[in-house]
């Protein structure tokens, strides 16, 4: 199966590379399933129901979230209606929507989508790891899905790495994301799971982890907030994370970076033909 994990869309430069790419990508690679994180969609904080609706038409199979899920309060309506809307499964029990869900694909294959929240550095939720030993238990890799992509969405690498060893050999991707900076890590571990300790912002990288310079250059130096935070609007490059895993296992067999666009240096699959 050919998976493509998109980083964190960063605002309006963010969300125009995405849905320009999106479509075209699914063709040149031949996409199985696409996973985009949308946390930042909407101005930088959170997600709408359009937004969510626009990301789906342009070709994503399922769309995660972080700790800005319902920045947007009308998120803590809609997430309920939309079930490829995935937000940390380690909320508290009752939180609206759901942190995972089995997602069946155009040709019938099933990908277990489960994003979570670290604890270090970040807001004290339920642990990550009694959670995603709950979650991969009910939905074991070959038994219950074909691949299983885990949005593991944390500041400390330190926890991202532990976090990922515990499940290797159970999922095929764990892939972070939260710090809008992507990391050269990628790799298979050693029993099958591929990694990257973050897949990077799909935003404007002329900017503070995709924000406009002068308001946090202002709080840094000053010490005294003046504005509120904007996304930066200059051209975006998209981050993400290919994955090809084994029919059979679920496990990884090719493990690739994307970036598309913008200001970072530009790489492709190398293992993925492509007519973009």
């Amino acid at each position: 199966m050919r998976i493509l994990f998109i980083g964190d869309i960063v605002g309006r430069a963010g969300r125009e590379v995405a849905l320009e790419y999106i479509p075209r990508l699914r063709r040149a690679y031949q996409l199985d399933c696409v996973i985009v994180n949308g946390e930042n969609a909407a101005g930088g904080f959170g997600i709408t129901e359009a937004l969510v609706e626009e990301i789906l038409a342009a070709g994503a199979d399922a769309i995660t979230l972080g700790n800005h899920a319902f920045d947007q309060r009308e998120a803590l309506v809609f997430i309920e209606r939309q079930p490829r809307l995935i937000r940390p499964v380690n909320f508290p029990p009752g939180t609206p929507g759901r942190g995972a869900n089995l997602i069946e694909l155009h040709n019938g294959a099933r990908v277990l989508v489960v994003n979570i929240m670290g604890r270090v550095f970040m807001d004290a939720l339920d642990d990550p790891f009694a959670a995603i030993e709950r979650e991969l238990t009910a939905c074991p890799l070959g038994p219950g899905c074909d691949a299983a992509v885990i949005d593991l969405h944390a500041e400390a690498s330190s926890e991202k790495q532990a976090f990922a060893h515990f499940v290797d050999g159970r999922a095929s991707i764990v892939v972070g994301t939260h710090t809008h900076v992507p990391t050269a890590d990628h790799q298979i571990l050693a029993h099958g799971t591929a990694y990257q300790t973050d897949a990077g912002m799909t935003g404007d990288y002329d900017s503070v982890i995709g924000m406009d310079k002068d308001e946090p250059l202002r709080r840094f130096t000053r010490k005294i907030p003046s504005a509120r935070f904007e996304p930066a609007l200059n051209a975006a490059t998209l981050c993400g994370l290919c994955v090809e895993t084994d029919d059979r296992t679920g496990l990884a067999l090719k493990v690739a970076p994307l970036r598309l666009g913008g200001r970072l240096s530009q790489t492709q699959p190398e293992f993925w033909p492509s007519c973009l």
